[in-house]
């Protein structure tokens, strides 16, 4: 490892998780189930990946951690938890276990678990409107996501083609276009908005993104290799989903081999978009490689 990534996960999740607890209302703030929804589904043991790859990506910007860039991660996780409680609904792919505990509908409803993830969504673009980074930034960051979570090469548009895709045969190019969009832009845009923080110049960005792209979609063809070759206790959700549900796969596609192989490969292509950052990029590539060795 070029750097100690358990360490740099540890930290990242600790301060991210500190930042939500002040940001999140409590659980006793009237309308209360809905808070206490909100908190369930986002203290349920995530990895906070994506924060910690914002932070990574501003301290290879600027050598170190900027001031309130924990607050960035959080509004970065409080999407991502959104997109989980919807994903996990009835409607969408029905699922009852995320992170080793029950879904936000099980626990809560069908009703409150979809006003927790509209709620969480809102509360991140207010948290976002107010980062401590200049106001051009700012606009920058949340035009940024905003595009990044919408229907256009974003996660929701990811999802509809998740969706419509189920029993239909896979494609390369349908697969790719999925996974970019659903996973990947969210993991993509947590690294471009952390430079952006730290104020990245066009460049930066450029290189940012490149480098957020194919990390983005190493993670998830990892995902898919991990719903096929894991138990539900060791993924802490369902495992074997895909198959069941006849999901468009990088697998299903390429087979597992394949799979490991190009996930491998993209974070290596990844890496060449840091070069000019060197040894300040460390803790950036190490938790790209981490994301495609996890075993969960």
């Amino acid at each position: 490892m070029l750097a100690d990534v358990k360490s740099l996960i540890q930290e990242g999740a600790e301060l991210t998780d500190r930042a939500l607890e002040e940001l999140l209302p409590s659980d006793a703030t009237v309308p209360a189930s809905i808070h206490g929804a909100m908190r369930h589904s986002t203290f349920a043991g995530g990895k906070r990946l994506r924060p910690v790859l914002a932070m990574q990506a501003a301290a290879t910007i600027t050598g170190a951690l900027p001031r309130g860039i924990e607050r960035l991660g959080a509004a970065i996780e409080m999407l991502h938890t959104y997109s989980l409680i919807h994903d996990d609904l009835p409607a969408l792919d029905n699922d009852d276990l995320r992170r080793g505990k029950p879904t936000c509908h099980v626990a809560f409803g069908e009703a409150i678990a979809i006003l927790a993830g509209d709620a969480l969504q809102t509360r991140a673009y207010q948290v976002l409107a107010g980062l401590d980074t200049p106001p051009a930034a700012v606009v920058r960051i949340v035009g940024l996501i905003a595009e990044a979570t919408g229907t256009v090469e974003g996660m929701i548009g990811g999802q509809v083609l998740d969706l419509e895709s189920e029993h239909l045969k896979p494609t390369p190019q349908l697969v790719e276009a999925i996974h970019r969009a659903k996973t990947g832009a969210l993991i993509r845009v947590s690294v471009v908005a952390g430079g952006v923080y730290a104020g990245a110049n066009a460049e930066d960005e450029v290189r940012l993104d490149r480098f957020g792209r194919k990390a983005g979609l190493a993670f998830q063809i990892v995902d898919d290799i991990l719903d096929m070759t894991e138990d539900s206790a060791h993924l802490g959700k369902t495992a074997g989903k895909d198959i069941a549900t006849e999901k468009a796969t990088w697998p299903a596609v390429f087979g597992i081999e394949q799979s490991r192989r190009d996930a491998a490969q993209l974070i290596e292509e990844a890496f060449g978009a840091l070069a000019p950052y060197g040894s300040r990029a460390d803790g950036l590539k190490s938790v790209a490689r981490y994301l495609v060795e996890r075993r969960n």
